[in-house]
């Protein structure tokens, strides 16, 4: 049996594979388990197998290449034109295993546990700074309707806050004083936060050609660094 071309659906716990044969036919249809995936297409010849890119497809795509296995990966809107009539695992499967063919198509590279690392870095900071961007505004609120405004940029309002919140004349209640200086710690551990995993990102055994935006997220550090010295 001459198998020209792999695919693979990847799920959280099953995993639908279908092979093509040189005549575009279907020789293989199998569902699997990731541990019998990984023993099954340990048996099979050298072969060229497709992934879409989705969550779990570099930790896949690593293991059937250490196998011997040419791995491909693709974007899933690529990979849809070629689905055949009613969508399911199966068909799916098929659909990726015919698109891997395509010599016009746009693959994208497995990435190496340092590139995860780097990428899971950038996303944690990413929620971060939404987190404190929420904060921020939340404080402005409570300030607005006290009749206390400060102008853009989160600086002015930072600069203000230890004043603020031991200014007894200015108009606000002991319960909201003791609520704004609940938050403002909450803000300045999300500084110390983004700081420790910024430092992360710009760790020199990470290579740099991985990190996304490195000189805007470099002079976003330097920034965040000097603002958690000054808190």
């Amino acid at each position: 049996m001459h198998i020209a071309s792999i695919g693979v659906d990847l799920g959280k716990t099953t995993f639908h594979m279908v092979a093509i044969g040189e005549h575009g036919k279907v020789v293989v249809r199998k569902k699997f388990s990731r541990k019998q995936l990984l023993a099954y297409t340990a048996n099979l010849q050298s072969s060229l197998i497709g992934i879409e890119a989705c969550s779990g497809a570099n930790f896949i795509g690593a293991a059937l290449r250490s196998q011997g296995h040419e791995v491909r990966l693709m974007p899933a809107q690529f990979v849809r034109p070629y689905v055949k009539s009613n969508k399911n695992d199966f068909i799916d499967a098929e659909a990726i295993a015919e698109a891997v063919t395509r010599e016009n198509m746009r693959f994208v590279p497995i990435k190496t546990d340092e590139q995860l690392d780097l990428q899971a870095l950038h996303r944690v900071r990413d929620r971060l700074v939404y987190h404190r961007t929420a904060v921020i505004n939340q404080i402005r609120g409570f300030l607005l309707e006290r009749g206390i405004t400060f102008a853009k940029g989160p600086a002015n309002l930072r600069n203000h806050m230890p004043a603020i919140l031991e200014d007894a004349e200015r108009n606000i209640s002991p319960r909201m004083r003791t609520l704004l200086a609940r938050v403002w710690q909450e803000w300045k551990q999300l500084e110390i936060e983004i700081a420790t995993v910024s430092g992360g990102c710009l760790r020199r055994d990470i290579p740099v050609s991985s990190a996304r935006g490195n000189k805007k997220t470099a002079r976003t550090n330097q920034r965040e660094a000097a603002v958690i010295s000054t808190t």
